[in-house]
């Protein structure tokens, strides 16, 4: 069966990247099992098989395929057309903040669409982006809406929608999507009386609800390896049906009644945590982890593993590419293929229930490691232990969690009563995930190219065949989690970094702006945050800064002002300045409250002053004095505002432009014509929107982009760098180059990359 489901996902991505030429696989398949029907019958029937399966999913997959691009949703959205839409709301609206302010994200099969003049009847999903007034449509609700279609990216969708105006209800949910929705408010409300992260945390336990947990919590999650308790995954399924089973058997069920109240458990589970794929996937492997722990679970487990993939990939073709299920598969096979020989090496010299608690999270993780790092760049160390650590209470905070919804529904106090241990039990996990994530090496930056990522796949594989052989003895055992300890603990060295002379550091911190002015010695003048607290004390770390005694934050989108408490942490900082526009609100407040933290209280960069911070001399050329504090909360107008500084360290200038848009760089060309520098920070990631006269015009000869892979706003565009790179300046990005240091030497200008 594991042979028949890997068959069933080499389909599934056959059929979606080759289309029907893919049938050409299975047909040679058919052919070389003929071929060998001589030899051996169970080489034939194998082989048989296997093409069956792998032509039925291929099929699947290719007419799924054709289906969405050949539909008349997607030829509408490839004319950009405005169309009105009929269909089903089939995920809870989510907001998220956009390039021009927040917006709200839905998914939609739409059953009717009538555009340029015609009305079709069909079937496909599309994405919805809507105001405020789609925040609280109802999931299973059937809506009529107009807007404009367009194209959108991947192939499972067939177009992207922005909807014009709130949705028109045609037809309310039907009554077990509103009791799904009873009991998600019901859970809420059983934990409304507890602290914020708490009321967000058990939501995501019970039913994958993550609505308002704070980023900056949801980032600890991520450098800890716990991010899979935010989300619906096979572990919530098997606690909660587990759960149910057990009081199935103390009421007195037995025998096939046990399987239809497991049935009706995972039913029910997935009604409450949505039917969105991510959700059918988690079930399906939770079931999975419930065969096997049964009696010969390993065996039953594997086998079921493999029926679990051909299944999902022959229902839904489009899994095979996604990344969830990818981990998915991976984890169960981890534990599944791993964990029990670890288990029993473990259990010679210890009992078997800490080899258990031991040996399950580590091959979890160990299985998922490549493709997390090829995913987020970085291996999490610490993920093992925080996983092993929280392991006691995520069984209690989710069965309390979901009683509490359940009982609230009767009496709301009651079910307060059993919400509040389930909050105590998250409080723990949060204390966990704050507290490791603030350790040295909380994670290892790891490069996202094939080399390193075959690299780190053959020592995946050589732990996962060595690690029974280190863990049967106590002096080996031990011995590893030491070396593991010590890694965690200590920060190792990076020689030759920072490189001598260094002038100005672009810190790789994804997608957004944090950069660093050598001040002297072990001080630095940092000019933006970054989204990611981590990421940017980590840099701060690399290049030994202990004071930072100024910050300037060019304006407040988060992806230039989240990381602040990661500067903040550990370090004497002296100020903290910003521009003049206070938008948008969220983020000036959670810059003042991490100033207001430290006994700091931000303030204006002031205008054409020219001051000296120890070796760094800045002038703010941006935004002039009498431009606005107050905007619409529209994303180009707070980027208009960023602070544009000239800086000069040790004879060297450079032009530090923030995400500041073509007007204002128009306005800059005016006010200061001739203007030359050494060093430009291109700015908005490079977008493409410049103004590229002035940019060239400014003659330098270092340009930095301080941008992160794969993002969604197709930054940087090459033809924003092309004209800087045909002047002979050097480019360089942070996204294929990792952190980026500018340096004076012998009294010339040189780079370097980490």
């Amino acid at each position: 069966m594991l042979l028949l489901g890997a068959c069933a996902w080499a389909g599934a991505l056959a059929g979606r990247w080759a289309g029907w030429w893919a049938l050409l696989l299975p047909v040679a398949m058919v052919v070389g099992a003929a071929l060998g029907r001589r030899g051996s019958g169970r080489v034939w029937r194998t082989g048989a098989a296997a093409a069956l399966v792998l032509g039925a999913v291929t099929t699947v997959a290719a007419l799924r395929h054709d289906q969405l691009a050949g539909s008349p949703v997607t030829r509408l959205a490839a004319e950009r057309a405005v169309a009105g839409v009929t269909g089903t709301v089939a995920s809870d609206p989510r907001r998220t903040e956009g390039r021009f302010g927040d917006v709200v994200l839905t998914r939609l099969e739409v059953r009717e669409v009538t555009g340029r003049g015609t009305t079709y009847a069909l079937s496909v999903p599309v994405l919805v982006m809507a105001d405020d007034a789609w925040g609280d449509v109802a999931l299973g609700s059937t809506v009529r809406v107009t807007g404009r279609l367009s194209p959108a990216d991947g192939d499972d969708l067939a177009a992207v929608l922005g909807a014009r105006g709130p949705p028109e209800v045609v037809a309310a949910p039907d009554l077990w999507w509103d009791g799904a929705a009873a009991v998600r408010a019901s859970v809420r409300s059983a934990v409304a009386h507890r602290p914020a992260d708490q009321r967000a945390l058990v939501p995501a336990l019970v039913d994958g609800d993550d609505a308002g947990l704070d980023p900056a919590l949801a980032d600890d999650f991520r450098t800890t390896g716990l991010t899979h308790l935010l989300a619906v995954s096979g572990t919530n399924l098997t606690l909660v049906v587990g759960f149910l089973l057990v009081l199935a058997r103390w009421g007195g069920v037995r025998g096939r009644w046990l399987y239809a109240v497991g049935a009706a458990g995972i039913v029910g589970f997935v009604l409450l945590a949505r039917t969105e794929p991510s959700v059918l996937r988690a079930a399906v492997m939770g079931t999975v982890a419930l065969f096997a722990m049964g009696t010969n679970g390993r065996q039953r487990g594997t086998r079921a593993l493999g029926v679990a993939v051909l299944a999902l990939v022959l229902v839904e073709p489009g899994l095979a590419a996604s990344v969830g299920f990818v981990l998915s598969v991976l984890a169960t096979g981890g534990i599944l293929l791993l964990a029990p020989g670890w288990r029993d090496a473990l259990a010679r010299w210890l009992p078997r229930w800490v080899a258990e608690a031991v040996a399950v999270p580590a091959a979890a993780q160990l299985a998922c490691t490549p493709v997390v790092a090829a995913i987020s760049g970085q291996v999490s160390l610490v993920a093992v232990a925080a996983n092993l650590v929280v392991a006691p209470v995520v069984g209690p905070a989710t069965v309390l969690g979901l009683g509490g919804g359940l009982v609230g529904l009767l009496w709301d106090p009651a079910g307060r009563v059993l919400g509040t241990p389930a909050a105590w039990c998250v409080a723990w996990i949060v204390t966990v995930a704050e507290h490791e994530a603030g350790l040295p090496t909380a994670s290892l930056a790891w490069g996202t190219g094939a080399g390193a990522l075959v690299l780190l796949t053959v020592v995946v594989v050589v732990v996962a065949l060595g690690a029974p052989y280190l863990l049967r003895g106590p002096a080996t055992g031990v011995g590893c989690c030491l070396l593991l300890v010590v890694g965690v603990l200590v920060r190792p060295p990076t020689p030759g970094w920072p490189p001598d002379g260094w002038l100005l550091a672009a810190c790789d911190v994804g997608q957004g702006d944090a950069l660093v002015l050598n001040a002297g010695p072990h001080a630095g003048v940092v000019v933006d945050a970054g989204p990611d607290p981590a990421a940017v004390d980590a840099c701060l770390d690399r290049l030994e800064i202990r004071v930072v005694p100024l910050v300037v934050l060019t304006h407040f989108h988060a992806d230039h002002v989240d990381g602040l408490s990661g500067v903040l942490d550990g370090r004497q900082v002296g100020a903290i300045e910003t521009t003049r526009l206070l938008d948008p609100p969220q983020g000036v407040r959670e810059v003042d409250t991490l100033a207001a933290a430290a006994g700091l209280a931000p303030a204006p960069t002031p205008y054409g002053v020219t001051r000296v911070v120890g070796d760094v001399s800045l002038q703010a050329l941006w935004p002039p004095p009498d431009s606005p504090t107050a905007g619409p909360g529209d994303g180009s107008t707070a980027n208009e505002a960023s602070v544009v500084l000239l800086v000069e360290v040790h004879g060297v200038r450079m032009l530090l432009t923030g995400d500041v848009e073509p007007e204002g760089q128009e306005a800059l060309a005016a006010a200061l014509p001739g203007l030359q520098v050494d060093v430009l920070k291109v700015p908005h990631h490079g977008s493409r929107y410049q103004d590229e006269d002035w940019l060239v015009s400014l003659g330098a000869r270092v340009a930095l982009v301080s941008v992160g892979a794969d993002n969604d706003y197709g930054h940087p565009a090459p033809e924003a760098l092309a004209p800087l790179a045909a002047t002979g300046a050097r480019v360089l990005r942070t996204d294929l180059d990792g952190d980026l240091v500018v340096a004076e030497r012998d009294g010339a200008l040189s780079t370097e990359t980490r």
